[in-house]
């Protein structure tokens, strides 16, 4: 069960790279857009999640969990001077990618969100994920999924999301998941489109 996420850091832009399969494609179509050598932070958010499922209301779990996630990689793209940040969201896959939710968790970002898999379809995503190499290390269950509820909102309101946010300390948990986190600075022969999901688990 994966309790990390990582944030690769190219010279442009942050990228939100979780254990599914639909973040490392992201990555691999970007690379072709934005030139430099990759920089991995790993984040351990696994507790910070587990708080935000038990301290708000968990219909807004998977949106709250998401708001938290821009934060952190606003603050990995402040250290690396980033402009954008770039995930692997798409429409209308999961509850946290309607219209409505893309929304709310766009509005506690301080720089632009580029989705360059918003139009892609479930199959196509898999698909790209054999054919680039990330399928195996993908397709295990993420604590995410675990800790989400069995029925999320789906057109929540942004003051529905700022009302629960407000149970939280986001701060600290910004703080917490953000301490003694230190950049991997790859090897410049390695292609910026070789990315891969973080190996760390959690058992």
């Amino acid at each position: 069960m994966r309790s990390t996420w990582g944030f690769d850091v190219v010279r442009a832009g942050v990228l939100l790279l979780s254990g599914g399969f639909d973040s490392p494609i992201a990555g691999h179509l970007m690379a072709r857009r934005i030139i430099g050598v990759p920089t991995l932070y790993v984040v351990r958010v696994g507790e910070a999640f587990a708080e935000v499922a038990h301290a708000a209301n968990r219909r807004f779990y998977f949106i709250l969990t998401k708001r938290l996630m821009v934060r952190l990689a606003d603050a990995v793209a402040d250290r690396e001077g980033a402009e954008v940040l770039v995930t692997g969201e798409n429409l209308g896959q999961v509850s946290s990618q309607t219209l409505a939710s893309l929304r709310a968790i766009d509005a506690v970002a301080r720089r632009p969100i580029i989705r360059p898999l918003i139009g892609f379809d479930k199959q196509e995503i898999v698909d790209r994920a054999k054919a680039i190499g990330t399928y195996e290390v993908s397709k295990g269950p993420e604590i995410c999924d675990l800790l989400g509820p069995p029925r999320p909102a789906t057109h929540a309101r942004l003051d529905q999301i700022l009302e629960e946010e407000a149970k939280l300390p986001v701060d600290r948990l910004v703080a917490e998941c953000l301490e003694g986190v230190q950049p991997e600075r790859f090897k410049a022969d390695r292609a910026p489109g070789s990315l891969q999901a973080p190996a760390e688990t959690a058992r």
